[in-house]
């Protein structure tokens, strides 16, 4: 399947300014993570458990 026929949509932790916003599409066995303001540029696939625990790590405030 081509990544741009998936279905993206904004990252729920993204912010509401309008700018750094981080878009998501799900694929069978991963996740695709795009750059919003650059839909066209690279994408980064991630399984599940990799996602989570980038979002576990980036939020884990010790």
């Amino acid at each position: 399947m081509p990544l741009y026929d998936l279905t993206w949509r904004k990252a729920s932790r993204s912010g509401e300014n309008g700018g750094n916003c981080v878009e998501l599409a799900g694929l069978p066995c991963a996740v695709a993570v795009r750059d919003s303001k650059n839909p066209n540029g690279p994408v980064l696939l991630l399984t599940r458990k990799a996602l989570r625990t980038a979002i576990h790590s980036a939020t884990d405030k010790h």
